[in-house]
């Protein structure tokens, strides 16, 4: 038998581990009437990246995306003591996955860059790292919510680029990651 967890009432069925990233643990969920994407917020230690409230800045940082007009899941429901949040599930590839397996990333690029200029637009960089996005339908969406305050070093042409095709620095991170 499968976990199940109950948010705010409702009873999701974790159906398997999708990611574990700086922040949390997501999962692929059984919702009554769809799949969904379960975060459970962690506090393991990241000793490149500083935390506040992880819950509060996950319901700040959706707010300001949305608010940017970029292609996010829509966060359906939040439980903010079990520190769990519910997310649209965005069924497709990750950007990650198809450089992998040696797909043309190309027609994408486009859309990140337009990603990249709304987010500057409001003042804020998202996680270019592919695996951050997925595409559903030749749409890119960027399934974190993460986002931080605009700095030339992090934004998609000084940094996220450089792991959207088979650079050096995507091959160093296969030899330490995959």
């Amino acid at each position: 038998m499968r976990e199940i967890i109950s948010v705010n009432g409702t009873d999701y069925q974790i159906l398997k581990l999708m990611g574990h990233g700086k922040g949390g643990y997501s999962y692929l969920a059984m919702a009554p009437d769809r799949k969904v994407i379960l975060k459970q917020i962690h506090h393991e230690p990241c000793d490149y990246y500083t935390f506040g409230n992880k819950i509060e800045s996950e319901k700040n940082d959706y707010r300001r995306l949305q608010e940017a007009g970029i292609r996010i899941p829509a966060m359906i429901s939040v439980d903010d003591k079990a520190e769990i949040i519910i997310k649209e599930y965005i069924d497709g590839p990750t950007v990650f996955d198809m450089l992998c397996e040696g797909k043309s990333v190309d027609l994408y690029l486009s859309q990140v860059r337009e990603m990249a200029e709304l987010a500057r637009a409001r003042g804020l960089n998202i996680d270019y790292f592919p695996t951050n996005f997925v595409v559903q339908d030749d749409l890119l969406y960027y399934v974190d919510y993460e986002c931080n305050e605009y700095m030339d070093e992090w934004n998609l042409e000084n940094w996220g680029i450089k792991y959207w095709s088979k650079t050096p620095e995507f091959e160093e991170y296969l030899r330490k990651h995959v």
